[in-house]
């Protein structure tokens, strides 16, 4: 957890912010965060980070478009070097907030960076559960616990929502029960596959959801949200026909591996759901697309396994949490991977 310190730090940062920008990652945790700022100060706007693994420079002329202020980067363990000198030209403060490990040798001093991994009290709960203890306006308290959950975290304030959304949560101890058994559990994967539209729909769906009063406004299809439910939909049906192909794969060994391709991008998405369907399995999925390959691991304690797995072959990167990773490869080394995968 943040320390009551730096709480108020970040608080003094977005009323400073007369017009900041918030880069966050690409999926529900990053998009909830973001939305729980903004609706606490009021101020900014929202751009989504679909490059892996780093913030990269490219991102940069949203800085000059928007005529920022002020820069908040939420949930995104790596930042470009030519990123942060960019900034460092037109002075502009920078607030980082997140929740990976890293080394912390490459942030610049110019940086504000806040991760409760590295405080006296170590821990590491998603970036939206940090956002909403920093703003605590209980109307957004479905949107903290909307990226909690997909994050594989269950909330301290679960309870004080389900007594307002009982409707609309479910009563288990594993997270993702109740992301794939609940009403808030459909909200966020709705986030999470809305994401993965063109860039126009999701700074359409940004809006919406930065003056949406209730979940059920978000649930009910109504003409503002039809482009948001119209894409879900879309994925949907496509991910779960890849979801019964990837349990056809299931056999006795320890690791399930689930390859596909397309322009699809639901790795994380998919290796979320076959672990909640097959806890005690590591699970790979790797979506191949041409010369690269994008892979999704989980599992208990497999960061490691996967960064040692990773680290002979050519141009690979990944990173993440103790128990989900994230990775990129050359197609070409990918059974190679799979094997010291399997190696004990």
């Amino acid at each position: 957890m943040l320390t009551k310190r730096q709480i108020k730090e970040i608080k003094e940062h977005l009323e400073r912010a007369q017009n900041p920008i918030f880069f966050f990652d690409n999926d529900p945790d990053g998009l909830c965060a973001f939305l729980l700022l903004q609706r606490y100060c009021g101020k900014g706007k929202g751009v989504s980070i679909t490059s892996f693994p780093n913030l990269t420079i490219d991102y940069f002329r949203k800085v000059k478009e928007l005529n920022a202020d002020y820069i908040f980067i939420l949930d995104k363990p790596l930042v470009s070097k030519e990123f942060f000198e960019a900034v460092r030209q037109v002075n502009i403060p920078v607030v980082w907030i997140d929740h990976h490990e890293i080394d912390k040798k490459n942030i610049p001093e110019f940086v504000d960076y806040y991760n409760p991994l590295y405080n006296k009290s170590k821990s590491n709960e998603p970036v939206a559960y940090l956002c909403y203890k920093i703003t605590e306006r209980k109307e957004d308290l479905w949107i903290g616990v909307a990226g909690c959950i997909s994050d594989h975290f269950i909330p301290d304030f679960y309870s004080e929502f389900l007594q307002t959304y009982l409707d609309l949560g479910f009563k288990t101890d594993k997270p993702f029960g109740i992301l794939y058994n609940s009403q808030i559990g459909k909200i966020s994967r709705i986030f999470s596959f809305a994401l993965k539209d063109r860039t126009t729909n999701v700074v359409h769906m940004l809006k919406f959801l930065m003056k949406v009063k209730t979940p059920y406004e978000v649930l009910d299809v109504n003409p503002k949200n039809r482009i948001m439910h119209e894409r879900f939909d879309e994925i949907d049906k496509r991910y779960k026909k890849l979801i019964e192909k990837a349990k056809t794969n299931v056999t006795g060994a320890k690791i399930l591996f689930f390859q596909y391709s397309g322009d699809l991008s639901v790795s994380a998405d998919l290796s979320n759901q076959l672990s909640y369907l097959f806890p005690e399995k590591m699970i790979v999925v790797m979506r191949v697309l041409n010369a690269t390959t994008s892979i999704s691991v989980r599992g208990e304690n497999i960061r490691k396994k996967v960064l040692k797995a990773i680290e002979g072959l050519e141009d690979a990167t990944g990173g993440g949490h103790e128990n989900a990773v994230g990775a990129k490869i050359k197609t070409e080394d990918l059974e190679k991977f799979k094997n010291l995968l399997k190696e004990d």
